[in-house]
């Protein structure tokens, strides 16, 4: 088997504090690898700065220029850290045979890469990195991811359970994966969708190198309903038994307020109206809510924007030069010489064109008599 070109991508907002860091572990590992020829010595590392407000660019282009495995791309503006992955593995799939993604923040283990390559060789398309624990996380954090997961499952979404966006994938997976056009994107759920053979690879996460993260609990709930709403209509058909569970308790309650008329024991209850009113109005209210999310997410579909906008693309520029080829001088200096010495290109036999030209009036002169 050749030597399989690899590009990892990372993503990267408002990363000065550990960018420096996490250069350095990436470069000292792909050059490990490509010395113990496990990849080819064309893999490098993308880093992907999704519109970042410090320095994290210009310490990208920094480090560039003085160590050339690491390579840049440059979005117009922050698009969301799944729309700047995506544009990383769009980038890269054209030079990659095999990318692996992970976050900058040095959480997940950078040395199971090695695994990843092993379970590649092996026939693996996909290779997921999935946290053997969570014990880096706050008991609110890991209580609700594993809410997240569960009640994922139990509305038909097939997820990696604790697998978040570190993965391997072939260049047959990602020409799979960029078949899907959709604006609403949830990469942990889609990959899945492709179905090709895939491998699991356990890991201990760690603690941040530095830095804060990037997602806060409002990013995280924001994170968590578009992965709801953009793979299951549970939600609304959960909104449907609602109002059909509301029809049936008021019947009930109808039936029960027509008996007691009947035995004459009505009495005016302003309580138990306002509270009906207010139920029956939350429900209505949260159901168009639902609806509304859905409808604003097909908005978003049809209207077929770009996901992002490419200022400068160091990574591809590089490719480029590293295909390039130096001319060979000895080429252009024979030429050169042959223009001077103005050589004839060819030679005209003297004695064929006489024996033409004889033929040529022998039949012009039968042609007169």
């Amino acid at each position: 088997m050749m030597k399989p070109v690899l590009t990892i991508v990372v993503p990267c907002f408002n990363e000065e504090e550990v960018f420096s860091e996490t250069a350095f572990q990436l470069s000292t590992l792909l050059k490990s690898l490509v010395t113990q020829n496990e990849i080819s010595n064309r893999s490098s590392i993308l880093f992907v700065d999704d519109g970042s407000k410090d320095h994290t660019w210009n310490l990208i282009l920094s480090e560039n220029k003085l160590n050339p495995i690491v390579k840049g791309l440059k979005l117009a503006r922050n698009v969301g850290h799944q729309n700047a992955l995506l544009a990383g593995l769009v980038v890269a799939s054209k030079q990659s045979d095999c990318v692996v993604s992970i976050d900058a923040d040095l959480q997940d283990d950078i040395s199971i890469i090695r695994t990843f390559l092993e379970k590649f060789k092996e026939g693996n398309d996909i290779v997921y990195g999935v946290r053997d624990c969570r014990n880096t996380d706050t008991y609110f954090k890991r209580t609700t991811a594993l809410g997240f997961y569960r009640f994922m499952e139990r509305i038909g979404i097939k997820l990696v359970p604790n697998h978040a966006d570190y993965r391997l994938l072939s260049k047959r997976a990602l020409n799979e994966l960029l078949k899907f056009k959709e604006t609403n994107l949830f990469l942990r759920g889609l990959i899945p969708l492709i179905g090709f053979q895939s491998s699991i690879v356990y890991y201990d996460r760690k603690e941040r190198f530095a830095g804060e993260s990037k997602y806060p609990l409002k990013k995280m709930l924001s994170f968590a309903f578009d992965g709801i709403t953009s793979f299951s209509v549970t939600p609304i058909r959960f909104v449907t038994f609602i109002g059909f569970l509301s029809l049936i308790i008021s019947a009930m309650a109808g039936g029960y307020s027509f008996v007691q008329a009947i035995l004459g024991n009505t009495k005016s209850g302003w309580t138990s109206l306002m509270i009906s009113i207010w139920f029956v109005g939350g429900i209505q209210l949260l159901g168009i809510g639902i609806i509304g999310e859905y409808i604003g997410k097909i908005y978003q579909e049809v209207k077929r924007r770009p996901k992002y906008a490419i200022e400068k693309d160091i990574y591809s520029k590089n490719e480029a030069n590293m295909s390039y080829r130096k001319p060979n001088l000895n080429v252009y200096i024979d030429r050169i010489h042959n223009e001077i010495k103005k050589r004839p290109r060819y030679a005209i036999n003297s004695n064929l064109v006489s024996e033409s030209q004889n033929l040529i009036r022998k039949v012009e002169i039968k042609r007169s008599k």
